[in-house]
């Protein structure tokens, strides 16, 4: 008997011990194991204007592969989807807009979006529709002007420098004047708001447009030669219209980013911008 309980006792022992081998994890297999990889490449979204923001940035597309950087560059027709993109993190940066216009659009949608660099500047731009000078402007002619508040002040600010308006006193770059904070009219002017992606395809329509410079090259318009009238780029419209590399706030130190303004930064950008653009615009880096 007793032997008999040894041997039932012995074989319990060998089954519990098979048994707890059997609950050790199984070692993993070499395709199991993830092993850290170098020099993963990173993919810097950045959401631009077609003309000439998305050609700037192409530039230096070669230039951040080098530096194992994938620049993804998503061309955008609006000043307001680019923006949002940035904020909602879909984009990582932008390239379109000046300071101006950016602190009104935070302003007006609540987003947290700072500029990190200033690239370039494009002359605002008076150009010809039916009516062909400003000297043959008539009485009741009609201007069509960008509708958002810092562009739209930036075209009155203009029609004010070539005499054909007066604004009220204090109105300066940094406003968001209207039509309404006109003083004076004397050819009694129809000045009409628009988006200003419409104002250069409305231009058959229309005796004078005041339009961006992104949306005059895309037209086919060059500022030095068929602009009735530019902004002075030698003045504070410059500084204060540069255009500028927008991210959202937190990310001022992202390293792609910053290898992107870098990458611009190079003479050999600024001298492309230059000898492509012709005036139209003018590299600040």
């Amino acid at each position: 008997m007793k032997k008999t309980l040894s041997i039932i006792l012995a074989v319990l022992m060998i089954l519990a011990l098979a048994a707890g081998c059997g609950a050790q994890p199984a070692p993993a297999s070499p395709s199991d194991v993830t092993e850290p990889s170098d020099g993963e490449e990173t993919v810097l979204r950045v959401g631009a204007s077609v003309t000439p923001h998305a050609e700037i940035l192409a530039q230096v597309v070669d230039k951040l592969a080098e530096q194992g950087i994938k620049l993804e560059i998503v061309e955008y027709t609006d000043y307001v989807q680019p923006n949002l993109a940035v904020e909602d993190g879909s984009l990582d940066a932008n390239y379109f807009q000046h300071q101006p216009y950016l602190d009104t659009f935070n302003e007006n949608y609540d987003t947290h979006l700072v500029s990190v660099a200033k690239i370039h500047y494009e002359p605002f731009g008076i150009y010809a529709g039916k009516t062909g000078s400003l000297d043959e402007l008539a009485d009741g002619a009609t201007i069509a002007v960008p509708n958002d508040g810092s562009n739209e002040t930036r075209a009155l600010l203009l029609l004010q420098q070539e005499g054909l308006i007066t604004l009220k006193d204090g109105i300066d770059a940094s406003s968001n004047a209207t039509i309404l904070d006109i003083a004076e009219n004397p050819k009694n002017l129809v000045i009409t708001e628009m988006e200003a992606a419409q104002i250069a395809l409305a231009l058959k329509d229309i005796d004078l447009g005041v339009i961006n410079g992104n949306y005059a090259l895309q037209a086919g318009l060059k500022a030095t030669e068929d602009a009735l009238a530019l902004e002075d780029a030698s003045g504070d419209g410059a500084q204060t219209y540069g255009n500028i590399i927008c991210v959202k706030e937190g990310n001022e130190s992202n390293e792609a980013v910053l290898a992107l303004i870098e990458a611009l930064a190079d003479p050999s950008v600024g001298q492309w911008i230059t000898e492509n653009y012709e005036g139209a615009v003018v590299p600040l880096t």
